[in-house]
């Protein structure tokens, strides 16, 4: 949209606001102006001169940029300080609130035509939907964020791009979500872009997608890059999730102390901001480096507080992740019936193959080995079948192999050999290279 309208919007414009104001066009053009004037400017004849319209502007007693655009005064300034509202209560863990507060504001956008709050109402909403689980309105609604800012520059646009990532991730695309995330790395860094809030947004983001397939190498280097960009980040809560994000390839290492310091810097960062949901993420992230480490009263702690907190804000989707996390330890502290049930009520009201599928695959792992424990083979195999063809759709190698040796011994201690050496082979065909994956070459790297 120009600075001003087109002739004849403004000339109805000036019709319209002086009939409601009682004024004749006499009345509006003196003493600059003459009645005939004003007709052919109302008429849309004539475009007229800012001169002009700002003397009509004080006639009829608006701002000159209300008559020339049809937005109110201060209109702008007004949505930006909504949206900074509706930020908070989103970060306070209110993501069905906040989604309401970004529908209005994104109306109101629409109707004035700017383009920019449109583009920040529309991440909210697509950030509001990948907390509520809804993946595919989520997806759509960062699509239309980025179709918003086509004409920006892509660092502008990375916010809404690397939602689309998360969400395509979410659902078990694990490939495309990289492919998404490593294009516009390389675009930026190839094209001197180097904008250090989006390249660390993206490097962050692409870590889980890269320890889920397996490419460890990739995500080492990805969480050295963060750290080495973070100095220059303006941007706490992103600091904050980055090193949430790096906690994961340090466990992977098995630095263990590391990672957890990693962690508690993100939750301090969380704390001060009040950022309910992220908070709830690192609590979730250190009950599963308590796991490993085989602190399972502590993760059992972190992990219930995790859910209680994402349960609360009605983060659907992440709070059955976590709740699969929380039954695994409950398993190993020999709470099999508590895990189960946990599981099966995860699965039957929020995780799927197109829903958290890798969480999903989790958690008929894990129910297939509580059914092996009971010595119900036959829930067991079908629990491991379900979870492998998720796994498989997703491309996670490391916990494909691991459920095909599942699957593999299950099979051969009931006499299906052949069976067995299948799901064997299945494993093995995704181990055959540790820490490659059908990805392509490595994007660009930043000039660190």
């Amino acid at each position: 949209m120009s600075d001003r309208d087109d002739p004849v919007t403004i000339g109805r414009r000036v019709q319209q606001l002086r009939s409601e104001r009682g004024l004749t066009q006499r009345q509006l053009a003196e003493p600059a102006y003459t009645p005939a004037y004003i007709s052919t400017l109302e008429a849309g004849r004539v475009r007229p001169s800012a001169e002009a319209l700002r003397h009509i502007a004080e006639r009829l007693g608006i701002a000159y940029e209300e008559l020339v655009t049809g937005r109110p005064a201060r209109l702008a300034t007004d949505l930006r300080l909504r949206l900074t509202e509706a930020q908070r209560t989103l970060a306070g863990g209110e993501a069905e609130q906040a989604a309401e507060q970004y529908a209005v504001l994104l109306a109101e956008a629409e109707r004035h035509e700017l383009v920019d709050v449109q583009a920040v109402a529309l991440l909210g909403l697509g950030e509001c939907a990948l907390d509520t689980g809804e993946l595919e309105a989520a997806r759509q609604y960062f699509e239309r964020s980025e179709r918003a800012l086509a004409d920006v520059p892509l660092p502008a646009r990375v916010p809404a791009l690397r939602g689309r990532a998360v969400s395509h991730y979410l659902a078990g695309e694990l490939r495309y979500a990289v492919y998404l995330l490593e294009s516009a790395l390389d675009e930026l860094n190839r094209s001197g872009l180097h904008d250090p809030d989006a390249l660390l947004l993206l490097y962050a983001s692409v870590i889980g997608p890269y320890m889920d397939m397996g490419a460890q190498a990739r995500a080492a280097q990805a969480a050295e890059f963060a750290l080495a960009l973070a100095p220059q980040c303006q941007d706490p809560a992103l600091v904050a999730r980055m090193h949430r994000s790096v906690a994961r390839t340090l466990l992977a290492e098995g630095r263990i102390a590391e990672a957890d310091a990693s962690l508690a810097k993100a939750a301090e960062l969380y704390r001060t901001l009040q950022i309910r949901t992220e908070l709830a993420n690192c609590h979730w992230m250190r009950g599963y480096v308590c796991a490993q480490n085989g602190e399972l009263d502590r993760a059992e702690g972190e992990l219930r507080q995790a859910l209680d907190m994402l349960s609360a804000g009605r983060a659907a989707l992440y709070s059955s992740q976590v709740a699969v996390e929380l039954a695994d330890v409950l398993h190993r502290r020999g709470k099999s019936d508590e895990a189960a049930a946990l599981l099966q009520n995860v699965l039957s009201d929020a995780l799927g193959p197109e829903r958290g599928a890798l969480h999903s695959a989790a958690a008929h792992r894990l129910l297939g080995i509580i059914a092996e424990d009971t010595g119900d083979t036959e829930a067991a195999e079908e629990h491991y079948v379900r979870a492998l063809s998720m796994l498989e759709r997703a491309g996670a190698a490391g916990d494909l192999a691991d459920l095909c040796r599942l699957l593999g011994d299950l099979l051969r201690r009931t006499g299906r050999v052949e069976a067995a050496l299948d799901a064997y082979r299945t494993g093995l065909g995704h181990r055959t290279a540790p820490g490659t994956t059908t990805l392509g070459p490595a994007p660009a790297q930043p000039p660190l």
